[in-house]
């Protein structure tokens, strides 16, 4: 049987939702609001840039994606570093 072979367009889709879904968990750990809430849209976006230059190795493993964006805190955007100050992180 021949495999069909995977369009890169198809390759980044499952990167992207892979890293949404991370920094929206890393965001829920980072919740100032409730221990179940995975941030606002607005949060997820400030961060995913972040998450793809700084941590893409660490995807999809939250923990050492919160870790990594911790660890590079002085090269976050301003958009994602906010997101940490105002979680306290």
């Amino acid at each position: 049987m021949d495999a069909k072979p995977v369009q890169s367009y198809e390759i980044a889709s499952i990167l992207a939702r892979r890293v949404a879904l991370a920094v929206g968990m890393m965001l829920m750990v980072f919740s100032a609001g409730s221990a179940f809430a995975l941030g606002t849209p607005e949060q997820r976006r400030a961060c995913t840039g972040d998450v793809y230059r700084l941590c893409a190795g660490e995807i999809p493993k939250v923990r050492a994606i919160t870790a990594c964006l911790r660890r590079n805190k002085a090269s976050l955007s301003d958009a994602c570093r906010v997101v940490f100050e105002q979680s306290g992180n």
